[in-house]
C-alpha cells in the first residue's frame, strides 16, 4: 500500500468525510438510484413538522441544550453526576476529569439495551429502561466499582481500575439475568477491555495516569486564545483527538494495515454505489459513538473554561432513534418492503445505506427546522435539534407504532454501535 493511499485512508477519521460520503449516498436516493431506500418529499415535510412540533413541546423557550450523555444522567429532578460529586473540594481541573472519565465509560455502554430490560436505580428508586437505564447503571458502575476515588485529583478511572471489571461484576451492576436481558452484554464487556488497553498507553508529560480525563491536556494544545482571553477548541478537533486516541477500541471496526503500523477506522460500512477511485472505494464512516461521545464531551470542557466551537462541523448520529423517525415517518421508504421483516446485521448494506441516509437527512432537517422558526446554526446548532428534536420524536412515534418501541429494522444488536 503506498503512502498515498494510507492518507486516504486517514481521511476517513474526520466528520467531513462522513458527511462528504452521506451526502453522495443521498443524492442516489434523490433521484432514485439507490439500492435499497427512496426518498419521499411530501413525508420529509411533515416530519420537519412532527419535529418542530416536538421542539416546541419540550422546550417552548427553544433554548435546547446539546444532545448528549449529560442529559440521561438528569432522572425527575436528581441529577446523578452532581448526587456523587456535590461535596468535592478540589480543583475544578480534577472534577473535570472525573467528568470525561464517566462519560466516556457510560458512552461506550450505550448500545441498545434491548426490549426486556430494566435496571432498578438505586439513588432514584425508579424503574428505568432503555438509555436512561443504561445512564444510570453506567454512573452506578463508575462510582461504586471502578473509579478509585482520591482526596485531591477526584474519582480515576484508568487501565488497572478497568481491568478489575470481570464479566460477572459487568452484569451484576447492570442487574443483567435470564429474567432481565441487557442485549450485547458480551460486546460491552469487550469495549471495556478495549479502554483499558488503550489506556495503558494513554498518558501525557503532566498526568500519570492513563486515563479519558488526560484528554483535556491535548484540547488545551490545541485550542486557541482570543484576544479577550477566551480559550476555545473546535468540536471537530475533539472528534480527532478522540478518533486518534481510542479508535482501537471498537472490536468490529474497520482497520488496515501499512507495514507494522495499523490504522483504526473505527465505525465504517461498506456501499457498493459509492466509488472514490482510491482503496477506500466503497467505505462509508460514521463514527457514531465517537461523535456522541465528543457531543457528551462539550459540557464539561465548558466547566473548564474552554468553549467548544463549530459545533455543526460534527455530523447528526445514525442510531435507530434518528434513523428510525426518517422511515416511520415515510421521509425513507425501503424499496422493497420484506426489508422491514428481515434479521439485519449492522454491516449489512441496507444498514449502512439507511445509516448514510440519516446523517445526509438529519443535515436537511436542521436547515428546514431553522427556516421555519426563524433560528440561525448558531441559534440551533445541529446537536440541539438531535435533543430538542429528532431524538424525542422518532422515540416517541417508535413508542406509538411498536410494542416497546422497537426500532423499524430488526437489527441484529451486539452492545457496540446501536
Amino acid at each position: 500500500m503506498s503512502a498515498q493511499d494510507f492518507g486516504a485512508f486517514e481521511s476517513l477519521l474526520s466528520a467531513g468525510a462522513v458527511r462528504e460520503r452521506c451526502r453522495r449516498i443521498g443524492e442516489l436516493a434523490i433521484v432514485g438510484q439507490a439500492n435499497w431506500f427512496s426518498i419521499n418529499e411530501t413525508n420529509f415535510r411533515r416530519c420537519v413538522k412532527l419535529v418542530e412540533n416536538t421542539c416546541l413541546k419540550n422546550y417552548p423557550d427553544l433554548n435546547i441544550p446539546c444532545h448528549s450523555r449529560w442529559r440521561h444522567f438528569e432522572i425527575g429532578e436528581t441529577d446523578l453526576w452532581q448526587h456523587y460529586t456535590q461535596n468535592f473540594n478540589g480543583e475544578k481541573i480534577e472534577l473535570v476529569r472525573s467528568a470525561i472519565d464517566l462519560v466516556f465509560l457510560s458512552v461506550l455502554l450505550d448500545a441498545g439495551a434491548g426490549e426486556d430490560w430494566v435496571f432498578e436505580d438505586p439513588v432514584t428508586g425508579k424503574s428505568l429502561s432503555r438509555s436512561e437505564g443504561l445512564a444510570a447503571a453506567s454512573v452506578e458502575l463508575f462510582f461504586n466499582h471502578i473509579a478509585r476515588f482520591e482526596h485531591v485529583k477526584g474519582w480515576i478511572m484508568d487501565a488497572d481500575s478497568l481491568k478489575l471489571v470481570t464479566p460477572k461484576k459487568l452484569a451484576s451492576t447492570f442487574q443483567h439475568s435470564c429474567k432481565n436481558p441487557l442485549l450485547g452484554i458480551d460486546g460491552r464487556f469487550s469495549l471495556l477491555q478495549g479502554l483499558a488497553s488503550v489506556l495503558e498507553n494513554y498518558r501525557t508529560d503532566q498526568q500519570l495516569y492513563g486515563r479519558p480525563g488526560n484528554l483535556i491536556d491535548e484540547c488545551l494544545a490545541v485550542s486557541k486564545r482570543s484576544f479577550r482571553g477566551k480559550v476555545s477548541v473546535d468540536a471537530t478537533q475533539v472528534l480527532a483527538i478522540v478518533l486518534k486516541r481510542f479508535g482501537a477500541i471498537w472490536p468490529n471496526g474497520y482497520y488496515i494495515h501499512q507495514g507494522h503500523e495499523r490504522l483504526n477506522l473505527g465505525d465504517c460500512g461498506y456501499h457498493s454505489q459509492l466509488t472514490t477511485g482510491d482503496e477506500t472505494d466503497g467505505i462509508v464512516p460514521f463514527h457514531k459513538l465517537s461523535q456522541w461521545l465528543t457531543y457528551s464531551l462539550i459540557e464539561p470542557l465548558q466547566w473548564a473554561g474552554i468553549e467548544v466551537v463549530n459545533l455543526d462541523g460534527l455530523t447528526g448520529l445514525p442510531e435507530y432513534r434518528n434513523g428510525g423517525l426518517f422511515i416511520d415517518t415515510g421521509s425513507l421508504q425501503p424499496l422493497d418492503q420484506s426489508l422491514l421483516h428481515s434479521r439485519l446485521t449492522l454491516d449489512s448494506e441496507a444498514v449502512v445505506e439507511w445509516r448514510a441516509l440519516t446523517v445526509y437527512m438529519l443535515d436537511r432537517l436542521a436547515v428546514e427546522l431553522r427556516a421555519t422558526l426563524k433560528l440561525s446554526a448558531k441559534q440551533l446548532p445541529l446537536c440541539s435539534v438531535l435533543q430538542g428534536g429528532t431524538w424525542a420524536a422518532g422515540r416517541e412515534l417508535a413508542a406509538r407504532l411498536r410494542p416497546q418501541a422497537t426500532p423499524p429494522l430488526n437489527l441484529a444488536i451486539d452492545g457496540t454501535i446501536f
